[in-house]
């Protein structure tokens, strides 16, 4: 309830910095560069408008990391961790940020169907991240250690159930997780060559083997439906129709918003506007990701176990503190997984027998 309420504020916030930007901010942030010009425009406006931003959002970032979770024992990160991981994540977006950001300014002022180009940069721009993002997290950021080397006995049940449904990965890992968050969670990351099996170090001291290997199989079950396949496809046609829209606005619209046609106005616009139209095709978007869910339920609560899948649903809920049940207009704009008693219901899972038995 409290994440909830701190949201809710976060989202009154970022409403009203929306209109201060597109009310006089992006004109003011035009003046302060006046005296550029080129892509090294570009490249200061987009990041100092992003760079801003961040600023603005950081209060409410800190009290959620260093007061609230901290206050429900989730957070463990140190402030020097914190400032650390900040100062690595800045450098990389200086770097390849705003390299991708001279690539869009150079596509946008010689290309007449810029849109079209700019939307395959960002496309591949989006797979090389998902296949190095396992390697820049494990070089920069997170401790990864084999799992053989932890829980052998594990590791041979992993393996045994990835070569059940034809997985192939470049290893299976558990990272330290725990030195910044007591969540659970595990992940398949990468792409290609890259794909990995990751386990938080949390998740291994929370779950049995049976119920982390459940776990485990829903997430194989995204892979065998081919749900990776469709997610990309499904922000392949999302971002495709942003750049569609974003490459034929026109002059008048800069006019009134009193900043010119240029490369570094039309980036700072798709940032600025694309929340606003996500939000009208989240819904679509959710409820096929929703559907997936449940697939993946079935699919791995065949593959190992149903009565297992659930204890680790009802274990995760209860560590994460997850909210299990929401009205269906919220869950409509906002829930890309079906809650938890909803999941359960569909496994089979008889609520109202086990409020009796408890009770």
């Amino acid at each position: 309830i409290k994440k909830h309420r701190l949201e809710l504020l976060s989202l009154m916030i970022d409403f009203i910095f929306f209109f201060i930007w597109i009310g006089f901010g992006l004109r003011y942030l035009d003046g302060l560069t006046l005296s550029l010009s080129g892509w090294i425009k570009s490249v200061i406006f987009v990041d100092s408008f992003i760079l801003i931003n961040w600023l603005l959002a950081l209060p409410i970032e800190l009290y959620k990391i260093f007061k609230l979770d901290k206050e429900f024992q989730f957070s463990t990160i140190t402030i020097k961790t914190y400032i650390t991981d900040t100062i690595k994540s800045g450098i990389l977006f200086l770097i390849f940020g705003s390299l991708v950001i001279v690539l869009l300014d150079l596509v946008i002022r010689n290309f007449e169907f810029w849109w079209l180009l700019g939307f395959l940069l960002i496309f591949i721009v989006i797979v090389i991240i998902n296949i190095v993002y396992p390697i820049i997290r494990d070089k920069m950021f997170d401790k990864f250690t084999p799992l053989n080397e932890i829980d052998q006995n594990l590791y041979d049940k992993i393996i045994d159930l990835l070569n059940k449904v034809g997985f192939s990965s470049s290893g299976v890992f558990c990272v330290d997780a725990s030195k910044r968050d007591n969540r659970l969670n595990a992940y398949f990351g990468g792409l290609g060559k890259t794909k990995r099996v990751v386990l938080f170090d949390t998740l291994l001291n929370k779950l049995t083997h049976n119920e982390l290997l459940a776990v485990l199989g829903h997430e194989l079950g995204h892979f065998k439906n081919g749900d990776i396949i469709k997610n990309i496809t499904i922000m392949g046609i999302v971002l495709f129709c942003f750049f569609a829209i974003f490459g034929n606005i026109s002059d008048e619209v800069f006019l009134k918003l009193h900043i010119l046609n240029e490369p570094y106005s039309i980036i700072t616009l798709f940032l600025i506007f694309s929340n606003a139209f996500s939000f009208f095709l989240m819904p679509l978007i959710s409820f096929i990701s929703r559907h997936n869910e449940y697939n993946a339920d079935k699919f791995g609560s065949d593959l190992v176990s149903k009565q297992d899948l659930i204890n680790a649903l009802l274990k995760l809920a209860n560590e994460n503190k997850s909210f299990p049940l929401s009205h269906k207009i919220y869950i409509f704009f906002y829930y890309s997984h079906p809650p938890l008693i909803e999941r359960l219901k569909e496994l089979g899972y008889d609520l109202k027998l086990k409020d009796e038995n408890e009770a």
